[in-house]
Order: C-alpha cells, then structure tokens, then sequence
C-alpha cells in the first residue's frame, strides 16, 4: 500500500472537502483553523502527492431521469488474463456503469448500472454483457431505495495512530 502519513490539519482539510469541494480557500481555512497561505500550501501538498485526485459536481440521478440502480454480478466461464481483459475493455466503453469490481467469491465482477427504466437495461443486458465471449452467468439485483449513499472517505482511523 501507498499510504501517506497525514497530520490533524490534514486531515480536517481532507474531511472539509470532502464535504463540499467548492470552498473557496479562506472559507476551507477558516473551517479548520488555519491561515490562508498554509491552507492554501496543504491543499496543494495534497493535490501534488495524489491524496486528491479531483473536484467533481454530484448529480441527481432523478433529476436526469435515472431511476433504476443495478447491482450486476457477472461470472465468466475462464478468469484467464485474457478473459478478465476481455470483459475490462468492453465495461469500460458503457457510460451507464458507474463502479465495476473484480471479486473473490461466487461471482467474478459486479458492477453497479445506473439506467432509465428496465427496457434500458434488457437492451444493456442483450446487447453488451451477453455478447461478451466470456460471460457464463449475469445475476441482477435492483435496488429498491437507497439507505445511504456517501463519496466521502473515512479518516477516522488515520486519527488513532
């Protein structure tokens, strides 16, 4: 692992932008009990050794019409390199999959798919993942509301050194 050793004011840096990534400096500063020069020092510090790797808007899937949230979990028939590359390349080229994970356990990737309706997803299913070589099995699992939804990291643990 390539850890970072971070310090208190980082650390309240990371869970301030965390929160809200359009602070301006002086208002980030002011929440966690720095002058602006410093603040302005550590954010940079941050940016530069890869702890912050982007500022991003979060968009309301709903307000753009993106209703059904899909968990996918795909097994292939051979997890030889090729296999697994195969199918890498062919997730990578679909907007509508937010997160794709290679696993342990029964299923060999699952990925989260976030669609219009469920004609969307059939025509997703039918023409991208079963045509796919390696695809033996797609198992879906729609989510019915969601409990909890968060981009912010814990760094709770990095406080108890």
């Amino acid at each position: 692992m390539n850890e970072i050793s971070l310090d208190e004011a980082s650390l309240r840096i990371l869970d301030e932008l965390q929160k809200d990534a359009q602070l301006s400096n002086a208002e980030l500063a002011e929440r966690v009990g720095l002058s602006a020069s410093p603040c302005w020092r550590r954010v940079a510090e941050l940016k530069q050794s890869g702890v912050l790797r982007a500022s991003v808007s979060l968009v309301d899937p709903l307000k753009l019409g993106l209703a059904v949230n899909v968990f996918v979990h795909v097994s292939l028939r051979h997890q030889d390199k090729q296999s697994l590359e195969v199918f890498t390349r062919a997730i990578a080229q679909r907007p509508e999959v937010m997160e794709c994970y290679l696993m342990s356990g029964e299923a060999d990737f699952m990925l989260r798919v976030v669609i219009e309706d469920l004609i969307k997803y059939q025509n997703l299913l039918l023409e991208c993942l079963t045509q796919i070589p390696s695809v033996a099995s797609i198992r879906s699992s729609f989510a019915l509301s969601q409990v909890k939804y968060t981009t912010a990291l814990p760094t709770g643990h990095l406080r108890r050194r």
